[in-house]
């Protein structure tokens, strides 16, 4: 499938599919769109202490390092699960220069740890920073009880339906600790009812740049 590197309204860039006309990350601006969706309706409501994170495409490792970042400030202890089952290359990395982007070089190397470090393995990417990546489907996630927060950042429904069904959200409903949460940037109805099917309690929130609403979803 044909890619190509596109700058988004923000300034930032990122990865498009041509043959889907479907990105990475929002057009709209990808910075932007990874901030509002992860790190304001997700990331903020946890502070001060040890957090678990699953990522369902980690893809380019941008809210991987936004997170990173963030966690600084919020004083997190953070153990980061992201799973890929397509790896972005290293050129495509250098080439999005998201650390250069956000004004993070002493973040660099990190960064770079993050895209070269071994797969099925925990490697320290900072002192308050563990990384775990998987390079499997999303239907082969396993395990209960884990996470306090799942970033679900899976390619459109309108394209991949499959990653958006009730089989897969009950694989995260399981993965989730009580009282997790599961933020998305899609609104799609289907989508919320497929939540709410498998148990969920499901919010509507403003979306980022280019979007009306968002969703985020809770274990009770």
């Amino acid at each position: 499938m044909k890619r190509r590197i596109i700058r988004t309204a923000d300034g930032s860039k990122t990865i498009q599919l041509e043959d889907w006309n479907e990105q990475y990350h929002s057009k709209h601006g990808a910075v932007q769109e990874a901030y509002h969706v992860f790190v304001e309706m997700g990331l903020r409501l946890f502070q001060n202490g040890d957090i678990t994170i699953l990522e369902v495409g980690f893809g380019t490792g941008l809210n991987a390092l936004i997170t990173l970042l963030e966690s600084q400030k919020l004083s997190l202890n953070v153990h980061y699960t992201g799973v890929e089952a397509y790896p972005v290359s290293m050129q495509e990395i250098s080439e999005l220069d998201y650390v250069g982007q956000l004004g993070a070089e002493k973040y660099r190397k990190a960064f770079q740890e993050m895209h070269s470090s071994e797969w099925e393995k925990e490697i320290q990417i900072a002192e308050n920073f563990v990384l775990n990546k998987h390079q499997i489907q999303f239907k082969s996630i396993k395990g209960s009880d884990l996470f306090n927060l799942i970033y679900f950042d899976a390619f459109g429904p309108r394209v991949q339906p499959e990653l958006w069904t009730e089989d897969i959200f009950r694989i995260m409903h399981k993965a989730l600790k009580q009282n997790g949460i599961l933020v998305t940037y899609s609104a799609k109805g289907s989508v919320r009812r497929a939540l709410q099917s498998v148990g969920f309690t499901v919010e509507r929130l403003p979306g980022p740049p280019g979007k009306r609403e968002m969703l985020r979803a809770t274990k009770i």
